[in-house]
């Protein structure tokens, strides 16, 4: 799996990660949930992102992969969800990051997320410098930022924030426009979300502002063989995306994700229509929270 330097945190990522939200699911069962994390790993999958808010997600990676720690990057998200604490505070994300090292089995987290944040508790500053706290403790090692629009670039101005997490698909390219560049001169890493864009062109499922931007833009542009290809490889070699989170129960799923970039970036015109069609009909299409 070809890896790439996270900005400048020292953090070293694959260009595929896994997003494990599905993991969160009860439904699934622990082995098969054991057996897609140490399949990942075992593919070169070695970026795992979790979040508070993905149920039992934390509690499993740790269960599975606490002996093989030393061989993956470590994500997740937070700021919500500890008892007892309001939701959004200082004290709410010292205790959340705690409680994810306990349900991680891990002293160290390679980054940790404020989730969605809203923009007016960000800017009271609290909950970042409660963040940067826990990295110069050592219990983290690379303060972030998961989320769109003005949040994401306020977030972008912080000294603190070393990576951010962000939509970025064929549906979703307002980062492109110059977000990404942002990011870029300043060293800050970038883990793309939703690369599939939720799937649109399978018909059912999607994101209903993606399935309604994807018809447009499908309208737009010469037939594709392969969608799930051509999305993927689009947000994979984006310009300054650093790794893109494929979520999935499936390993098979996942070994397609691996391969299809293996591939290399599309070819240059295909790209550039991409991005012109989206130009063209995608007049205020910010980015999709």
């Amino acid at each position: 799996m070809m890896q790439r330097l996270l900005g400048t945190t020292g953090l070293r990522v694959p260009v595929i990660g896994l997003a494990a939200m599905q993991l969160g699911n009860p439904a699934m069962m622990e082995e098969d949930a054991a057996g897609l994390l140490h399949g990942a790993l075992d593919l070169g999958v070695t970026l795992i992102d979790t979040a508070r808010a993905y149920g039992v997600a934390e509690e499993r990676i740790g269960r599975a992969l606490a002996r093989r720690r030393d061989e993956f990057v470590l994500s997740t998200k937070l700021g919500y969800g500890v008892q007892g604490v309001p939701d959004w505070t200082a004290e709410c994300v010292r205790r959340g990051v705690d409680a994810a090292r306990d349900r991680l089995r891990t002293d160290v987290i390679d980054i940790v997320h404020l989730h969605s944040c809203p923009l007016d508790v960000l800017r009271h500053g609290c909950v970042l410098e409660a963040l940067a706290a826990a990295v110069e403790s050592g219990k983290v090692r690379v303060a972030a930022y998961s989320g769109e629009n003005p949040a994401l670039e306020w977030a972008l101005a912080q000294p603190a924030i070393g990576s951010v997490q962000v939509s970025v698909n064929v549906c979703d390219q307002a980062v492109l426009r110059g977000q990404l560049a942002i990011a870029a001169a300043r060293g800050i890493g970038v883990l793309a979300k939703r690369p599939l864009a939720t799937a649109p062109w399978r018909g059912n499922g999607a994101e209903p502002v993606y399935a309604e931007r994807f018809r447009a833009l499908a309208g737009a542009l010469e037939p594709m063989e392969d969608w799930a290809d051509t999305a993927l490889r689009f947000a994979a070699f984006a310009p300054g995306v650093h790794c893109c989170l494929v979520g999935t129960r499936s390993l098979a799923h996942l070994a397609s994700a691996v391969a299809a970039v293996e591939h290399g970036p599309l070819e240059p015109p295909l790209t550039a229509a991409i991005g012109a069609a989206f130009d063209r009909l995608g007049a205020g299409w910010g980015g999709v929270v």
